[in-house]
């Protein structure tokens, strides 16, 4: 049985058509590499859905650096299986976090990795925290720096 020329050359310029596509969808995913900022944010997201939460410590607040991160980085520690992991995030991309920075130092938190790479892990994303909840120590210090001291005993201030 043979196939007919008209038949032939319909397959070969299908698979033409088709490498054609292949090709352009490949040069425009090249095109459209994501930022560090986006891969930064998948990457959170990722460790979100997978991961598993345990008690960790935030160690130390690290202020940014001229050629580094725009916000602050809070470094952090926790235990996998006896192993004790450090870890860092910037927080420049969580507002809420980052403005709360300065009282966490310290401050034990939930953390969350993942169970394929314990390495990989978070302290916050856009849809989870394991920051405490730091309202009530905000306002604390807030009033010790508002209340004004008390007036000495023989009437000067």
């Amino acid at each position: 049985m043979t196939i007919s020329r008209e038949v032939g050359i319909a397959v070969l310029g299908s698979a033409a058509i088709v490498a054609g596509g292949i090709w352009a969808v490949k040069a425009v995913r090249k095109w459209r590499r994501k930022s560090p900022d986006e891969i930064e944010r998948l990457r959170r997201m990722e460790v979100n859905t997978c991961g598993r939460i345990i008690p960790g410590r935030i160690v130390e607040l690290a202020e940014p650096q001229p050629d580094g991160p725009a916000g602050p980085i809070l470094l952090y520690d926790y235990e996998v299986a006896g192993v004790t992991c450090e870890a860092a995030q910037d927080l420049s991309a969580l507002p809420e976090i980052a403005a709360a920075a300065p009282f966490l130092p310290g401050q034990s938190a939930n953390v969350k990795f993942d169970p394929k790479q314990p390495t990989n892990s978070i302290l916050a994303c856009e849809a989870w925290s394991g920051v405490p909840d730091l309202d009530a120590n905000r306002l604390a210090v807030t009033e010790q720096q508002i209340t004004p001291p008390e007036p000495a005993a023989n009437g000067t201030p």
